[in-house]
This record gives C-alpha cells, sequence and structure tokens, in this order.
C-alpha cells in the first residue's frame, strides 16, 4: 500500500461531485480535464497518490499539481491550466491597436485598389508599413501574426455580413395594416358577408417574379441508368434565349393563383391582370389587393383603370423591403422548387407554356396559405 499522503483532504460538495463526475464521463470534454476531474474525485474519495497513478495511469507529477491546485485554489482551479507567460510579449498594445484601425479601414481608402482585405494582403501592408509608423517589430510580421492579433479582437476583415436599412419609416403601420388584413382572412371564410360588411370580399396577394430565365440545352439530357449513372446527366453547356416575367395574384381564401407570363412587367401587362381577378369574382364584391409599391400598381395608366372600376379594388401595401409580408412569395417559392426547378426550354414561348401548365397544376390542387404569426415585432 502507498505511503498516505500529507495533503489536507479535498472536501467536495454534492454539486462539485455531480459536476466532476459527468466530467470524467464525458467524450467531448478536453482530455487533460477529463483526466483531472477522475484524479480530484478519487482524491476525495481518500485514495493514496500512489493508488490513483495506478488506477487511472497518469503521472504522478500531474496528480501532484492538480491536486495542489484544487486544495489551494478550488476545484475549478484544479482543472485548468494556469496562465503562464515566460516573457513579456514583444508585440505592445499600441502595435496591436493600429493592426486593428489598419483592418478595419477599407483598402481602397488606403490607396489600394481591394475592396477587402484579404489576410495575406493586410500582413503585407502591415509589414511594408510598420517601421514609418514606428512598430519596427512588426515589419516582420507574417500572415499568423496578423491572423491571431484579429482573431483576439474577434474581427474578419475578409468576410462581409449583410444588413439591410430601414428606409420605410411607416414600416410598422403598413405591416400591421397587412397583419391585420391576414387576420381577417383567418377569421373569415371566403366573401364572408356579416352586420359589419355588407358587401362580399376577397383578398388577393399580388406581385411579380422577374427574370426567369429561358436556358436550352446543348446537347440531350441522358437519362439515369441502375448501377451506372444513378442521376440525370446534362451538358455543362447552355444557351440562353432571353427572360420572362410571371405576375401573379394567389386568393387568399381558396389558394387559386392567377398568372400571367410576359416578357416585361409594365404598366399594361399589370392591368391585365388586375383584369382577369376582376373577371373572376363576382360584380358586387370587393377584391382587396396586397401588393408593394412597385412603380406599374401605382402608375398614371393603372390609377386610370382603376377610376373606370370604382369602388372594386382595394389596396394594402406592404412596407419597403417587406415582401416577406406578401404571401405570394409562398406560391413563388413553390414554383421555384417545382416545375421551375433546373427546367431547360427551347424557346420563350415553349418557358411561357411550361409556367402556365406549372400553374394549372397547382390550381388543380390548391393550396391555401396562412399567415400564423401575428405578434411580429421589428426592432
Amino acid at each position: 500500500m502507498g505511503r498516505k499522503s500529507g495533503r489536507a483532504v479535498l472536501a467536495l460538495s454534492d454539486e462539485q461531485k455531480a459536476k466532476l463526475s459527468g466530467l470524467a464521463a464525458s467524450r467531448t470534454a478536453p482530455v487533460r480535464e477529463v483526466e483531472r476531474a477522475k484524479v480530484l474525485l478519487k482524491y476525495a474519495q481518500g485514495l493514496s497518490i500512489s493508488e490513483i497513478h495506478r488506477q487511472l495511469g497518469v503521472s504522478r507529477p500531474m496528480i501532484y499539481k492538480c491536486v495542489d491546485k484544487a486544495l489551494a485554489a478550488g476545484v475549478q482551479a484544479g482543472l485548468k491550466d494556469a496562465y503562464h507567460r515566460p516573457h513579456a510579449p514583444e508585440i505592445s498594445d499600441e502595435a496591436k491597436a493600429w493592426v486593428i484601425s489598419i483592418a478595419c479601414t477599407k483598402p481602397k481608402e488606403l490607396g489600394l485598389a481591394a475592396e477587402l482585405w484579404s489576410i495575406s494582403a493586410l500582413a503585407r501592408y502591415v509589414s511594408e508599413q510598420a517601421e514609418r509608423s514606428g512598430f519596427a517589430r512588426l515589419a516582420g510580421a507574417g500572415k499568423s501574426t496578423v491572423w491571431r492579433i484579429l482573431d483576439e479582437n474577434q474581427l474578419k476583415p475578409h468576410k462581409i455580413t449583410y444588413y439591410l436599412e430601414r428606409r420605410d419609416p411607416d414600416f410598422d403601420r403598413k405591416m400591421h395594416e397587412v397583419l391585420m388584413v391576414y387576420r381577417d382572412v383567418a377569421l373569415y371564410t371566403e366573401g364572408a358577408v356579416h352586420e359589419g360588411r355588407p358587401t362580399p370580399m376577397y383578398t388577393v396577394s399580388v406581385d411579380e417574379k422577374p427574370g426567369v430565365q429561358a436556358i436550352g440545352l446543348t446537347a440531350p439530357d441522358l437519362p439515369p441508368v441502375p448501377g451506372k449513372a444513378p442521376t440525370v446527366s446534362r451538358d455543362y453547356e447552355y444557351v440562353r434565349h432571353g427572360t420572362v416575367s410571371i405576375l401573379a395574384g394567389i386568393d387568399l381564401h381558396t389558394g387559386h393563383v392567377f398568372a400571367q407570363v410576359e416578357d416585361r412587367h409594365r404598366s399594361r401587362e399589370f392591368i391585365a391582370l388586375l383584369r382577369s381577378i376582376d373577371a373572376y369574382y363576382p360584380p358586387e364584391a370587393i377584391i382587396r389587393v396586397v401588393l408593394d409599391n412597385h412603380s406599374s400598381h401605382i402608375s398614371k395608366e393603372t390609377m386610370a383603370y382603376l377610376a373606370t372600376r370604382p369602388g372594386r379594388f382595394e389596396y394594402v401595401h406592404t412596407p419597403t423591403h417587406g415582401s416577406w409580408l406578401n404571401l405570394i412569395e409562398c406560391a413563388f417559392s413553390k414554383m421555384a422548387r417545382t416545375f421551375l426547378r433546373h427546367i431547360r426550354v427551347a424557346s420563350i414561348a415553349e418557358l411561357k407554356a411550361r409556367i402556365l401548365k406549372g400553374i394549372g397544376e397547382m390550381n388543380a390542387a390548391p393550396v391555401v396559405f396562412r399567415w400564423k404569426k401575428f405578434d411580429v415585432e421589428v426592432a
């Protein structure tokens, strides 16, 4: 039996025992922490240093250091390595701050061509400018040195995170108006008439999907072959025939999609869509249209058409940069994931026919899109 240590007893609370036991059984924690947790548990149980050494197979100096740190500064100290700096840092805080200031400045503002720094370009610039800026120690700085300085300050000047500036001062009001419409749709059936609404009302969400490409093949697609080619094979090259725009609306009660496929999306094309919507509903009904402020929606030509149908259409505008509030985007997403996915055509005319056929298939099995989250808040 090993000689009993002259060190003090390590008393552990139930919480500390549970934490150390969990760490000792962990398969994801650092190995050194797992080993130290086992050491502290066994020492707290009264085992000698020699017995812990035999059972765990770790070195005696490691056991001594772990136990001594735990006795001196607590269990957490016994699990961690003590901070150690063998000599004073050669790169001063002022030099690091200088590197950070350069990293936070665009290269073009310093007379270079690039828009963003790469780590190599930043290290090269720091090295070239170090001596004249009074930081001679950085004259030989390489990528790893610059990277460590950036990492200490959680900077990644070679990457971009996009944000959207809020440009509509009435965003909240318009958003709540749209959500009130969706709440109304959720509460009442199609064209519901009641004491507060003597006239039937139908709600249609409208928008455009421009730039749908008519892409053609340069060689036939090859079908899958069992055991040889698991997927469709397609030649890398392709032919561009042009683009079309899908002007569409969706009835929020029934899921019926109104759509036109046009070469352009001007006022005349939008008016044609309104005419098709107008013809679909009973003449005495009000058609409530959820849409954005695209120029074709509010142009003189469109307003002139609406004046010929007084009281027929009621506009509800989504806010600027609020396209996510328009439920027609769900229908556009479904198109992109179904019949538009990987589509290849021989001409613009074929693309138009395929799109209208796909929309016909959607109308054969309509899906009603509902807005479910009404407590939306925008900071």
